[in-house]
């Protein structure tokens, strides 16, 4: 109740200054005071975290290449980064009218490592040395507008602190959408959006693997449209959703020459389920999901997911080539098909510690045609590839609103293609962080 104690003002004259001070506002629950003079409602939170992963990017992130077993291969990730949340509420005569935004800064030790010869899983990788926002947005009379997550994601994979690579999760990053979220009593809500097209794009391709493609993604012309259907209840939640996305590549050598357009989709299923019986705040929750050219729904990951294993010189390779369409003779698009599925359970010990299980499981599949495309030299057969991981993650708090987790996962890639120098690949990556939180 400290925020609520009056300060008294200095007196001057015969009139001393009015009592100022700052009043609790427990309209939204614990973190929020009213703007002096305003009838505004405003928690101010955050966190910050230091992290180093194992065979894994940031945040436990999958990574477009690893090099195993190579000695010259870059493969920890040291990673901080501090986080600041600002929500804004009030009142009006159509409901809440809020405003939120997320703000983070991030470093990590790849951009130091950018000269090593064999930059191993951080290849392509970002450094994020820079000021960035992953949610920015507005809600007012159901609708909403900025930065945030997809109105398609239900597993947020709330059990790990990975970016996982399969699921429409994309690991906080958010997209820009329009939104508008109605609502039928009794938890029940159904929500339809215009979602950035560009922030669910996957790649096009033209070339093989290996090879330089010179079709990529058009502009967009039509937003991906998303729609949902969702319960909340005591016993937990769950949603049915949908996505449409356009198909778009661009001209090569003329302004008439490329693809006609095509028509993506996905759609998807999640359930969450609470389990006190268990232990207080136990729940299981998973997520299925469907797409044909738009595979950004069935995973979030890389457009390419490669593992190269051995010292020098290279002797076994698994590849996961992942696109939204590959351009086939006849100059067509060929839509990728794919599904996913994730879950987890996490079990709360006591309040101190809190441990997790979690798996997922994707398949790939490209027809004849667009595997003749794909194929590396010296490869045959079938761009088709799956990948499963299972994992744990154990979280101690010994203080409140800090947390000490030590993670592992063990992944297994069974490669597209077939050749004497490829094969499937398995490996286990680590990462232990610190996060000391404060209101979210």
């Amino acid at each position: 109740m400290a925020a609520d104690t009056p300060i008294l003002g200095v007196a001057r004259g015969p009139h001393p200054q009015s009592l100022q001070y700052v009043k609790i506002c427990s309209l939204y629950g614990a973190g929020f005071y009213y703007m002096p003079g305003t009838d505004t409602c405003l928690k101010i939170g955050g966190y910050v975290r230091a992290e180093v992963n194992l065979n894994a990017g940031g945040s436990f992130a999958v990574p477009a290449t690893l090099n195993l077993n190579n000695r010259n291969a870059y493969f920890q990730d040291w990673r901080s980064r501090a986080a600041i949340t600002v929500d804004a509420r009030s009142q009006t005569e159509y409901g809440t009218l809020r405003s939120y935004l997320f703000m983070a800064a991030t470093d990590d030790n790849s951009s130091r490592n950018s000269g090593n010869p064999a930059p191993g899983n951080l290849t392509g990788a970002s450094a994020y040395t820079r000021l960035y926002a992953p949610a920015a947005f507005i809600q007012f009379a159901g609708f909403t507008a900025g930065k945030t997550a997809s109105f398609f994601d239900f597993d947020t994979q709330p059990y790990s602190n990975q970016s996982n690579f399969w699921g429409s999760n994309n690991g906080g990053n958010g997209v820009e959408v329009f939104a508008y979220t109605a609502q039928f009593g009794n938890g029940l809500s159904a929500s339809i959006a215009a979602e950035d097209a560009e922030g669910h794009q996957m790649g096009i391709t033209n070339a093989n693997i290996l090879g330089a493609s010179g079709i990529t993604y058009a502009n967009q012309a039509i937003p991906d449209v998303v729609a949902n259907l969702r319960i909340d209840q005591a016993w937990g939640s769950a949603q049915v959703m949908g996505a449409a996305h356009q198909v778009r590549a661009t001209d090569t050598g003329g302004v008439s020459n490329h693809p006609g357009d095509e028509t993506g989709w996905a759609f998807g299923a999640g359930i969450k389920i609470n389990a006190p019986m268990l232990g207080k705040g136990d729940n299981v929750i998973a997520q299925f999901t469907y797409a044909k050219g738009a595979m950004d729904y069935v995973a979030s990951g890389s457009s390419a997911l490669q593992t190269v294993t051995s010292d020098f010189p290279v002797t076994s390779t698994a590849y996961g080539p992942m696109w939204d369409a590959v351009v086939v003779p006849g100059n067509s698009l060929d839509l990728t098909k794919g599904w996913s599925i994730t879950g987890g359970y996490e079990h709360h010990w006591n309040t101190q510690w809190k441990t997790s299980l979690y798996g997922a499981y994707g398949k790939v599949e490209y027809s004849d045609t667009a595997s003749a495309v794909l194929v590396p030299a010296g490869a045959t057969g079938s761009a088709n590839w799956d990948y499963w991981q299972i994992g744990s993650r154990t979280v101690w708090t010994p203080v409140q609103n800090l947390d000490l987790s030590l993670e592992v996962m063990y992944n297994n890639l069974d490669t597209a293609f077939t050749g004497a120098a490829l094969g499937d690949q398995d490996w286990v990556s680590g990462m232990f962080r610190i996060q000391r939180n404060f209101y979210p």
